[in-house]
């Protein structure tokens, strides 16, 4: 007979999950470095994604740390890439 790992399912999703989350952010922030169009609104709305996921009861402690880390540089890089573009969009504080 064959014992299962039932347990080890959800972490593992949930896991894969995180992982494809921070992809999608690591993603963004270097179309970002590499200055291109809409770039700023791609990496906003996959920090949103994130704090949504983050939100659910299947994330994390460690999903969450990382999510507020990453959300501060984020930030900087939006507004820094806003001002340096002249578009005249300026983010509330």
């Amino acid at each position: 007979m064959t014992v299962r790992k039932s347990n080890s399912r959800p972490s593992r999703l949930r896991h894969l999950r995180g992982e494809r989350i921070k992809d999608e952010v690591y993603r963004q922030m270097f179309r970002l470095e590499e200055s291109r169009p809409g770039a700023e609104l791609g990496l906003a709305l996959a920090l949103l994604r994130a704090w949504l996921v983050a939100d659910s009861k299947s994330a994390g402690d460690e999903e969450r740390d990382w999510l507020k880390k990453i959300s501060s540089i984020c930030l900087e890089m939006i507004e820094a890439a806003l001002e340096a573009g002249g578009s005249g969009h300026s983010c509330a504080q």
